[in-house]
């Protein structure tokens, strides 16, 4: 390859195009460094969100045409939302939710577009960045729960519930889900460094400390489907057998560590607290479960739902269920809209999940994230996550930056569908 002068027409562009992409690389750091800090509306990150999308503009970022179903869905999706603000007497928050809505369904895009092109450089930072701010904000709600400074234990903690930078520990757990599953998957696949096992242990503790029944249900079922795509995935039957044998360690690891936390009064009391498939709140007159079937009713009474925030109005208390919620505010359109992204979402990360490329493992990770994420949907409210976003706009992505990795070496595409071959090495060699 020639070396051009540094005063050549053709290295300017070049040399712009370089420090565009490093500006990108800086904003979309401190972007997700912000993420973790939600007790605020709108949030430092929604803020920098804007920032990032102008960086895009500026990098050349493409809207990527495979995301185009994607996004049709969501503006389907939105476009119920906003229909059901008809039904709403009076508007500013229901005005500003629904705009929250379009802003999250537009980040999702951002990050898909993102990720789509120059893709390891672009996910190491964001991996990076998500890493470091969930370490961070797990070790304000350790501190809070055990009250390690002045004031701590009424910011970080209150109720006895760890929340580090949020409002709610029901969405703290589930925000550390996605870094805590991208270190267990390096930790069984490739190596363990002890700085892997510190950081693991934090965001373990702070999801344990966060005392939610659904964060807990989802990490369970995104590792085991990390476990089980990783162990899929593996080239050779050395690497299945360690993944094997690393897992039946870990979870003795885990096994011991919760022994040893409920030894203490104040912690046993309550993990049997909230240790229960039902409590007092969820049956009853006025529990989760008859309002989810009040809300069951009132969906099919509300074709084109009954806008945000109205069934607490009129009820009392949310369903608490985010399918039931697709219906009641956005409508049958955008409840329907939002079953297809998840369908379809689910349906492209399984034709990509197991084809060995480098960024294989975030990918893997992101989909075990997003599946449990799914499921706890049916117990909490989870269409303004920021991190449910971010997950959906990963995937979708990340198959994007597969596909062209497959056109580009057209003659090994059935090497690598079955898990062989150099590719997958150079998968292990970018995310070590």
């Amino acid at each position: 390859m020639a070396i051009r002068a540094a005063g050549s027409p053709a290295f300017v562009p070049a040399a712009n195009a370089d420090l565009r992409e490093r500006l990108l690389l800086v904003v979309l750091y401190v972007t997700m460094l912000a993420s973790s800090i939600a007790v605020i509306e709108p949030s430092p990150h929604d803020f920098l969100m804007g920032v990032l999308a102008l960086a895009c503009v500026i990098a050349g970022v493409h809207f990527e045409r495979r995301l185009l179903a994607l996004f049709v869905l969501l503006l389907a999706w939105n476009a119920g939302g906003f229909l059901s603000l008809l039904n709403v007497p009076t508007g500013d928050k229901a005005v500003q939710y629904t705009a929250t809505s379009l802003y999250l369904s537009l980040a999702a895009v951002i990050f898909g577009c993102l990720l789509a092109e120059h893709t390891m450089p672009r996910l190491v930072t964001l991996r990076t960045a998500y890493v470091l701010t969930a370490v961070l904000t797990a070790l304000l709600g350790i501190c809070g729960y055990f009250n390690a400074f002045p004031h701590a234990h009424d910011w970080f903690a209150p109720g006895d519930r760890a929340l580090g930078g949020f409002k709610d520990p029901n969405v703290f757990g589930p925000f550390l889900i996605w870094p805590t599953l991208i270190l267990l998957e390096r930790m069984i696949v490739r190596h363990v460094r002890a700085l892997d096992v510190a950081l693991l242990g934090v965001l373990l503790l702070g999801i344990f400390l966060c005392f939610s029944r659904g964060a807990w249900f989802h990490l369970a079922v995104s590792t085991v489907v990390v476990i089980a795509l990783a162990f899929l995935a593996a080239p050779t039957p050395a690497a299945r057998m360690r993944i094997f044998a690393a897992t039946a360690v870990t979870l003795a690891v885990l096994a011991a560590l919760l022994a040893l936390a409920l030894s203490f009064d104040i912690i046993a009391a309550m993990f049997n607290e909230r240790f229960h498939l039902i409590n007092s709140y969820d049956v009853g007159e006025g529990g989760r479960f008859r309002l989810q079937e009040l809300a069951l009713a009132a969906m099919l009474q509300f074709p084109n739902g009954m806008g945000p925030f109205e069934f607490s109005r009129v009820y009392g208390l949310q369903q608490h269920n985010v399918y039931l919620q697709a219906f009641m505010v956005y409508g049958w359109i955008g409840g329907m809209s939002y079953l297809l992204i998840l369908a379809s979402t689910i349906m492209v990360g399984l034709r990509n999940v197991l084809v060995p490329t480098p960024w294989q493992p975030y990918l893997i990770a992101a989909f075990g994230a997003f599946i449990g994420e799914v499921l706890e949907g049916f117990v909490i409210d989870t269409d303004h996550w920021r991190h449910f976003f971010l997950l959906l706009g990963m995937i979708w992505g990340l198959s994007a930056a597969t596909y062209r990795h497959l056109r580009r070496q057209p003659a090994a595409l059935p090497q690598r569908r079955m898990g062989q071959g150099s590719v997958a090495q150079e998968s292990m060699a970018h995310v070590g």
